[in-house]
């Protein structure tokens, strides 16, 4: 009787408690969207890849001419002279990989660039979104965007034009 009696109790507990928190859900995709300056910065990020690419591209396109060009001489070099221009153009494929590394890798220059683009304007949302929370008594609040098991949520409980009025952008 008295196990029944605790986990009839438990039971209760974890119910009420459940029911005590609030959430909502903020559809990030929406608010970057509605913000002029990710939108600048992203060109801008992109602007910057692309340059970025076509150096490495024409970097790697030298290599490959090179390679070409020794296939094609070959039959007429001499051992050393075959020797030297294989160092060549392993010398100019391991400066394509670093450049390539370089601008592209995991702390190249594209991430620093993300960082001091993006960040700044993520950080606001963030505070936004906190601010919100706070205000509105929320525990939690799930990005409607990148939750893909979300399947359906009332509109009301959407506080993605509350984070764009805290930010300054009323829609």
């Amino acid at each position: 009787m008295k196990r029944l009696l605790f986990a009839a109790i438990a039971v209760l507990a974890c119910t009420l408690g459940a029911m005590a928190q609030k959430f909502a859900l903020v559809d990030m995709e929406y608010v970057l969207k509605n913000i002029p300056a990710y939108e600048m910065a992203n060109e801008q990020l992109n602007q910057v890849s692309q340059r970025w690419q076509k150096e490495v591209d024409d970097l790697a396109k030298e290599a490959q001419t090179l390679y070409k060009n020794f296939q094609n001489d070959m039959v007429f070099l001499t051992d050393e002279q075959k020797k030297r221009k294989e160092e060549e153009i392993m010398a100019k494929e391991k400066e394509v990989t670093e450049l390539r590394y370089k601008y592209f890798g995991p702390q190249g220059e594209l991430f620093k660039k993300r960082e001091s683009l993006i960040k700044p304007i993520q950080d606001d949302i963030y505070n936004a979104v906190k601010k919100v929370s706070e205000e509105r008594g929320y525990q939690v609040i799930f990005d409607r965007a990148s939750s893909q098991s979300i399947i359906f949520a009332s509109p009301k409980i959407d506080i993605s034009n509350e984070v764009l009025a805290k930010l300054g952008y009323s829609k």
